[in-house]
């Protein structure tokens, strides 16, 4: 028996997030048909113009808009920003920088502080586990 290799395929909105544009800017033909993980490789390896400048100018979609704000896509939902900014947006935002905007930049990094302090918690209680793990072997053998 052969099997038979099928190409991959996904919807065009997976294949949007994948690259990290709004699906809605995107050429029509893209938005229309599959994407293939070949077609979907091409377009990382050597963007088109129309991927360049999507990505350069915007509009982008919000985890894009959240990133270059430095805050989480829920900061920017809860700062009323609800729709795709364009770059020239985005740096006025930051020009600007409202009082929600420094709000959720700050409580982005309270979440990194205490997600680091919770992975080098982990990491301590496994090299612990991992001691206490070694000791018993020690004392059977």
């Amino acid at each position: 028996m052969t099997s038979h290799k099928t190409t991959q395929t996904m919807r065009p909105a997976t294949a949007a997030k994948k690259l990290g544009v709004y699906l809605e800017a995107t050429p029509a033909e893209f938005r229309e048909g599959v994407v293939s993980r070949g077609e979907l490789n091409a377009l990382q390896a050597d963007p088109p113009e129309w991927l360049r400048e999507l990505r350069r100018d915007g509009p982008h979609p919000r985890p894009v808009v959240a990133e270059r704000l430095e805050i989480s896509i829920a900061g920017l939902a809860r700062g009323g920003v609800t729709e795709p900014l364009t770059t020239e947006q985005i740096e006025a935002l930051k020009q600007e920088c409202p009082q929600w905007l420094r709000r959720e930049r700050a409580t982005q990094v309270e979440v990194r502080e205490e997600a680091a302090r919770i992975k080098a918690r982990d990491e301590e209680r496994a090299a612990a586990r991992a001691a206490e793990a070694a000791r018993a072997d020690d004392s059977r053998g």
